[in-house]
C-alpha cells in the first residue's frame, strides 16, 4: 500500500492551497440590487445623496425648542402653544416658533426651527389648546439629522463584501438600483469509482449509488458557486485523464470525490499532477475524518480530490472547497462561520497532533444549549443529516471532557 505524503496541519495545507490561487474571477456581471442576495460586490459604492435627506423625528410626540422645555418637571410643566401638526410624507408649512409644539410621527419632518422632540408619553393637552411637558429634552434628543447615518460622498460598501439582506436595504434607501458583482465561479464536480453508479439506478451487489456527486453540487450552490456535475469515471487513467482535461477548461474549480481503496487515491493524484503546474500542492492532511486530502492548483485553477466516503467529503468540503470558493467569488475576508456554545455531554477521547470533526446534536434545556455527539462511520451520510452541527478537537488536545463549553459549528 502507497504511503501519503507528508501530513500537513489543515490551517497550513488551506493556506499554501489559497497562496497559489488567484484572487477572484476577473468578470464581473451587472445586477438589479434586489438580485444580489449573497453576491460578492465587485466595486465601491459610495453615496451621492444624505441619509436621512432631511432632519427626522425617531419618535411620535412634539416638535419643540428644547431650551423651552428646560426645568420642565411634573410638578411644574412647561407649557407651550400648539402648532399645526406635521403631515407624513410633507414638510411643516412654516418654521415652529418659540414657546409653540408642533404634533409630529415617527419618521416625520422636523420644522424649520425646532431641535428636538417630547416623547408623547411625556406630555398631555390642556383644555385651553395648550400642551404640558412633563420633562425636559436635550437638543438633538430622538431625532435624526440630515446625514447621520450616510453623508454625500462617503465608502457606503467596499469591494469584495458580501450582499446580505442588510445591503439589499441600504442600497435601496439610497436609491442604488444596480451594482456590479463578481462571476460567480463554475465548479465542476466529478464522481470516479468503478463501484458507484447513478442514484436511479438499482446498486448491484457490491456497487453504491452516488452520493458526493449531489451533496456536493448543493453545498458549492449554497456558498455561492455554480455547480455542473459531470457524471462518474471509471477507475481508468487515460479515461479520467481525458474528462479531468475537459472539465477544467470548462470550470474554475474542480472537485473529485475518489474510492476509497489506496490504488484510486493514487490514480486521482497521478491525474491531477499531469493537469499543470505547479500541480499537487498537498497529499494529505493531519485530520480526521478526510486525512487522503488532495489540493492541487493546475495552470491557476484550484482542484481538489475528496475522500469518496461521505461523511469525510462533506466535512472536507465544508474546511476547504468553501474558502476556496469565496475567494474566487471575489470575497476580500475570510466568511465567518455560524456557531453557537454547547456543553458537551460526555467525553470525547482524541488522538493528540491531528484535528478531530465530530458531529454533534443540539438539545435545548433550561441551562443553555447541549452538544449529544454523534458516533458516527465516514461512510453513513445519515451520521451528518442527525447532526446540526460539528466541533472541533484540536491537534494539540488529547480529547474534550464532558461538561465542557464547546463551540458547535452550525451545519
Amino acid at each position: 500500500m502507497s504511503e501519503f505524503l507528508r501530513l500537513l496541519p489543515p490551517k497550513e495545507a488551506l493556506e499554501i492551497w489559497l497562496d497559489n490561487l488567484p484572487d477572484s474571477s476577473p468578470f464581473l456581471q451587472p445586477l438589479l440590487v434586489e438580485n444580489s442576495l449573497g453576491r460578492i460586490l465587485a466595486e465601491d459604492i459610495r453615496a451621492k445623496e444624505p441619509l436621512p435627506a432631511f432632519d427626522r423625528s425617531t419618535v411620535d410626540g412634539f416638535a419643540v425648542h428644547a431650551s423651552d422645555t428646560f426645568g420642565a418637571s411634573e410638578s411644574l410643566p412647561a407649557y407651550l402653544n400648539l402648532a399645526d401638526e406635521i403631515p407624513m410624507g410633507h414638510p411643516a408649512q412654516q418654521p415652529l416658533s418659540i414657546h409653540s409644539a408642533a404634533p409630529i410621527h415617527t419618521g416625520g419632518m422636523l420644522p424649520s426651527g425646532a431641535d428636538a422632540v417630547v416623547m408623547l408619553e411625556y406630555t398631555q393637552t390642556t383644555g385651553t389648546g395648550e400642551l404640558e411637558v412633563l420633562r425636559p429634552v436635550a437638543p438633538l434628543e430622538n431625532i435624526l439629522k440630515t446625514g447621520e447615518d450616510v453623508k454625500p460622498g462617503q465608502l457606503i460598501l467596499s469591494k469584495g463584501k458580501r450582499i446580505r439582506p442588510e445591503e439589499i436595504g441600504g442600497f435601496s434607501a439610497l436609491g442604488i438600483q444596480q451594482i456590479n458583482c463578481f462571476a460567480q465561479p463554475r465548479v465542476g464536480i466529478l464522481s470516479s469509482g468503478d463501484e458507484v453508479v447513478p442514484p436511479d439506478q438499482t446498486p448491484r451487489p457490491g456497487q453504491v449509488r452516488d452520493i458526493n456527486s449531489f451533496s456536493l453540487a448543493a453545498l458549492v450552490e449554497n456558498f455561492g458557486g455554480i455547480p455542473v456535475r459531470h457524471g462518474i469515471l471509471p477507475d481508468r487513467e487515460e479515461i479520467f485523464l481525458g474528462r479531468l482535461q475537459e472539465v477544467l477548461e470548462h470550470s474554475d474549480f474542480v472537485i473529485i470525490t475518489a474510492g476509497s481503496s489506496a490504488s484510486s487515491r493514487d490514480l486521482t493524484a497521478r491525474v491531477i499532477q499531469q493537469m499543470g503546474d505547479p500541480g499537487v500542492l498537498v497529499h494529505g492532511v493531519n485530520i480526521k475524518p478526510g486525512k487522503p486530502t488532495i489540493l492541487a492548483v493546475c495552470n491557476g485553477k484550484p482542484i481538489i480530490g475528496l475522500p469518496g466516503n461521505p461523511v469525510s467529503a462533506m466535512v472536507i468540503a465544508r474546511l476547504f472547497a468553501v474558502p476556496v470558493i469565496h475567494k474566487l467569488a471575489g470575497l476580500k475576508k475570510p466568511a465567518i462561520p455560524a456557531s453557537i456554545p454547547a456543553s458537551l455531554t460526555i467525553n470525547l477521547p482524541s488522538q493528540a497532533g491531528r484535528e478531530d470533526w465530530i458531529p454533534v446534536k443540539l438539545v435545548s434545556s433550561p441551562q443553555g444549549w447541549i452538544a449529544e455527539p454523534i458516533f458516527f462511520k465516514s461512510n453513513l451520510i445519515f451520521s451528518l443529516v442527525q447532526a446540526d452541527g460539528v466541533i472541533c478537537i484540536p491537534p494539540e488536545s488529547n480529547g474534550l471532557p464532558g461538561g465542557d463549553l464547546v463551540n458547535v459549528v452550525i451545519l
